[in-house]
Order: structure tokens, then sequence, then C-alpha cells
């Protein structure tokens, strides 16, 4: 190019231009200010972009979405709890009833020897059957013939052979003599050896005395309120009152009470007498 007239054709076959090449660089320094705005406007453009993307076009579906189930997350847990303590404060609360007396009272069908609920441990009651009075006979008290009707006020202990009620046996022993009540252990010629070791065994005024019943007459006499033989009935108690008058108490288990029935006996007079 020619300089300071018309540009010529460059032997290249680049267009024609006009470069004026200053003599000082700060001649320049409008051009780089104009260069340095225009890339900051540029960047300011961008980051806008970024910042307005994802609230343009499908962008904004999953923010929007994201908010939706985190707000439901949190309302479900509030509407839980809140359940919760509204039925814990104000919930209604029910009572189980009590039974009444009368509900739980056992009929008063058979006279039972169990003493007051509230001063006697449990046990299994004891059903007392009226029996007339005793027969009209003899069994033998040691070396005595004793009439059965003059035992008055007093309890015969029927034990039959190898019955397996020797704690019955014991608790009646102990609660006749509690009582004050005279006790004989009655049984059959195979029994009675068996029941004088037991006898012997206890001390004192009311310890029991031993009869031998070898006519089996008591068993026989009452067969019928027994309801079975001698034999099968088990410790089998015949309560005597001052007046003669007979209560079988059959088959005793252990746990059984008699005391009160014993003492409304009233006082007899020792087996020993």
């Amino acid at each position: 190019m020619n300089l300071g007239g018309e540009p010529e054709r460059d032997d290249f076959g680049l267009p024609p231009v006009d470069i004026e090449i200053p003599d000082d660089a700060r001649e320049l320094d409008r051009d780089v200010q104009a260069y340095h705005r225009e890339q900051r406007a540029l960047r300011r453009r961008m980051r806008g972009g970024r910042l307005r993307g994802p609230l343009t076009r499908d962008g904004a579906v999953l923010p929007l979405l994201a908010g939706c189930l985190v707000f439901a997350l949190i309302a479900a847990v509030l509407l839980t709890v809140f359940t919760a303590t509204s039925g814990d404060v104000a919930g209604p609360k029910f009572v189980t009833p009590r039974p009444t007396p009368a509900a739980t009272a056992p009929a008063p069908h058979a006279r039972t020897g169990a003493a007051s609920a509230a001063s006697t441990p449990a046990g299994p009651a004891t059903v007392l059957r009226q029996a007339g009075r005793l027969p009209n006979a003899t069994i033998k008290v040691g070396a005595r013939n004793v009439p059965l009707p003059t035992l008055v006020s007093s309890v015969l202990a029927l034990v039959p052979q190898r019955c397996g009620c020797s704690t019955a046996l014991g608790q009646l022993i102990t609660q006749a003599a509690q009582a004050q009540v005279p006790l004989y252990l009655v049984g059959t010629d195979a029994a009675v050896a068996g029941l004088r070791k037991i006898a012997a065994s206890r001390t004192g005024p009311a310890a029991p005395a031993v009869a031998d019943d070898h006519q089996n007459v008591l068993g026989t006499a009452y067969h019928a309120q027994l309801g079975t033989t001698y034999g099968a009935s088990g410790l089998t108690a015949i309560l005597v009152g001052s007046h003669g008058s007979v209560e079988l108490a059959p088959r005793l288990r252990p746990g059984l009470r008699l005391t009160s029935e014993l003492r409304n006996l009233g006082p007899g007079a020792s087996p020993g007498a």
C-alpha cells in the first residue's frame, strides 16, 4: 500500500485496508477500554443466563416438584404428631368396672368350713354334710370299748389304710388342738399301727387318741353320705356336736380350714379321761 495515497491491491490477494499505526501506544487507550467494556457486558449476560436458566422452559419443573414434595412430607409429619398428642391428652379413658359383691359371692346352699377371707389364707373349701347321729355301736379306744353316742363335742377322723393324707391329717390334728376339741384317729385293724405312730409324735393334753373300728361301723353307717366306700373316700372328718348331731367333711385335702367349725362343737372331754 502507498503511504498517504490510495490503497493498492496486495500481492497476496487480501482486500485493501487502511491501517494507521500510531507512534504512541497511549493513543490506543480508548480502544482498549471499549474492548474491556464489551467483555464485561458479555460476562454479565452469561451470568444472568445461568441464573435465569432454571426458571425458563423446562428448568422450572424440577424445583417446583421438589418444593411440593418437601411441603407434603412436613405436613404429614406435623399431622401425625398433633393427632397422637391430642389422642393422649383428650382421649376417652375406659375403666373396667369392678364386680359387685352379689356377682362374686358363692351361693349359700352348702355350709363351708372357710373362715373370713381377710384373716384366713386361701385354701380349698370344706363342705359339711348333715349325717344325723352316731350309730349305736362301740369302737375300741386303747383297751376300752367306748360307745359311739358318748363321744359328743369331738372329732372322729376316718383314716383309711394307704390314703396318702399325712399332710391333711397333720393339719386336722393342729386345728383340733387349737379349738381344744378331742380328736380320735379311727382306722381298721390294718391301719391302727400307723395311726398309733402318728399319735405318739404328738404330745400334750390335746394329743389325738387312736380308735380301732375293726367292724367298720362308721364306714357302713355313713356309706350313703360319703357316696363311695370308706376306703375310697380318703380322709373324712366326723364332727359330733354337743347334742350328738353329726356332720361329715369327706375328702379332706391339704389346706383344709375347719378351725371355726371345730370351735362350734363346744368343749369336750379329753380322750384320755
